[in-house]
């Protein structure tokens, strides 16, 4: 289940559902990338939503705050905001956040969650008996002023599987 960031932030993942976004341009922020990840710590197989910013930062390093909830097939990502750390060294990157989810089998539909109440969606289907994540579509739900924010991209190169997938 989801670990990291859980109780950061004072809207909610439905306030922010609701939320109507003021009129904007689009501009692309974020990329999804999305793929099989084995947790180095316990070897468990895990699904990772790995969010970063198309901005790459030079000063700080930042990471991106966020909430994240599995209901039925309905997986929400909300994005809260940015927070510096406290490296020494500032390294040239964009600012990201890595989410786990275990036991993802079937469609689910991935929704990425502004601030301001924008939501970016992607239909996914994941099969780990095949090593397969497909990319179905990606859509903005209806809602007034939605703008599309994000990308998401199935990141093959990044798949690794734990010991009882990986024959």
């Amino acid at each position: 289940m989801f670990r990291k960031f859980q109780s950061h932030g004072e809207k909610s993942i439905d306030k922010l559902k609701k939320a109507t976004p003021a009129k904007k341009k689009t501009e692309i922020e974020f990329n999804c990338k999305i793929y099989f990840h084995k947790d180095g710590s316990n070897g468990k197989q895990k699904y990772r939503f790995e969010v970063e910013t198309t901005k790459v930062f030079s000063f700080l390093n930042y990471k991106i705050t966020a909430q994240a909830r599995k209901e039925k097939k309905v997986i929400d990502i909300s994005l809260l905001g940015l927070t510096a750390m406290n490296d020494y060294v500032a390294k040239v990157q964009p600012a990201n956040v890595e989410i786990d989810f275990e036991e993802l089998f079937g469609e689910f539909t991935i929704n990425l969650i502004k601030q301001d109440g924008s939501i970016n969606s992607a239909l996914v289907n994941f099969n780990i008996y095949k090593k397969e994540i497909e990319f179905i579509k990606e859509f903005l739900p209806e809602k007034k002023n939605n703008s599309k924010f994000c990308t998401f991209e199935i990141s093959k190169d990044q798949f690794t599987y734990s010991k009882e997938y990986n024959k």
